[in-house]
């Protein structure tokens, strides 16, 4: 019963991961870049629950909501004011400028909440579920965290397929200056991507926390990271990539932690991202991009 609750606790982490990595893939899939300052966009949404529930004394679901909410606000504001001047700059001007974005909202929360650990409250009211006698204990955050996985992977792939927006990203995803010739308003598709993404990061950071009850302003870091790893694995710019990267790659990290050693842990996963570049660098479900001459 123990590789089968290890098996869960993998999906669950990975699950966190994929939400996350959909922000990734979403936004190089459009956009054409990697927000490296995606991670520090979860530590915000964690933050704002945080203060929200215990500072605030909120409700949960409303705690929630707000999270999404400022994590959206600062996403179109970090896209408006950071990004969107580099549209047509360097890949290189990009990168550096996302990485100047992550360190300045890890200071900002330095400045604001102090380096000291905070305990997160958890979020999830659901039950524990009891199996096999009371061999298998799955606990409310595991199923919580994997549903709400699987429901934003088909809201998502349904918003895309069926959505008048949806069908601007993919327009924009295939031939920003044609889609320009359309009608469609680039700038404003873009900025609805990062939009969606932040909020998936606010959820992600929630259902991270609730599971890992401890909050300091480098806590989306790693997990952001590993969530590209997971974007990259599943092959970046599909979202039923970023759904099954995610799962895999926590898979991977709690059977490596649980078999091998919590100290390796981390090593693997860099090293399955390693090993996805060399022998398949589109990723499992990516597909090849012909370069416009």
């Amino acid at each position: 019963m123990s590789f089968i609750s290890y098996l869960l606790n993998g999906i669950s982490l990975g699950s966190v991961y994929a939400i996350i990595a959909l922000g990734y893939t979403m936004v190089y899939g459009i956009a054409k870049m990697l927000n490296f300052a995606h991670g520090d966009v979860i530590m915000v949404g964690s933050y704002v629950a945080f203060v929200a529930i215990n500072n605030m004394g909120l409700p949960i679901p409303i705690s929630i909501l707000l999270s999404v909410i400022v994590c959206t606000v600062l996403g179109v504001v970090i896209e408006g004011i950071a990004y969107r001047p580099l549209r047509h700059a360097s890949k290189l001007a990009v990168l550096i400028t996302a990485i100047g974005v992550s360190y300045f909202l890890q200071n900002m929360a330095l400045l604001i909440f102090g380096a000291n650990t905070k305990s997160f409250t958890s979020v999830v009211q659901v039950k524990p579920l009891s199996l096999a006698g009371g061999q298998l204990n799955i606990s409310g955050e595991t199923i919580v965290t994997i549903l709400a996985c699987v429901v934003i992977m088909i809201g998502l792939m349904a918003f895309i397929k069926y959505s008048k927006a949806g069908h601007a990203m993919l327009a924009v995803s295939e031939d920003d200056g044609a889609a320009r010739l359309m009608g469609i308003n680039v700038n404003r598709t873009i900025s609805l991507t990062f939009a969606i993404g932040s909020a998936l990061a606010a959820i992600a950071g929630v259902l991270l926390c609730s599971a890992y009850p401890s909050l300091t302003p480098y806590t989306g870091s790693m997990p952001g990271i590993k969530a590209f790893v997971a974007a990259v694995f599943g092959g970046i710019g599909s979202i039923p990539g970023a759904f099954i990267g995610g799962i895999l790659l926590g898979i991977i990290e709690i059977l490596a932690r649980a078999y091998i050693s919590s100290q390796l842990s981390d090593a693997i996963v860099f090293s399955v991202l390693i090993i996805v570049l060399v022998v398949r660098p589109t990723g499992l479900m990516g597909k090849e991009i012909q370069e416009k001459v």
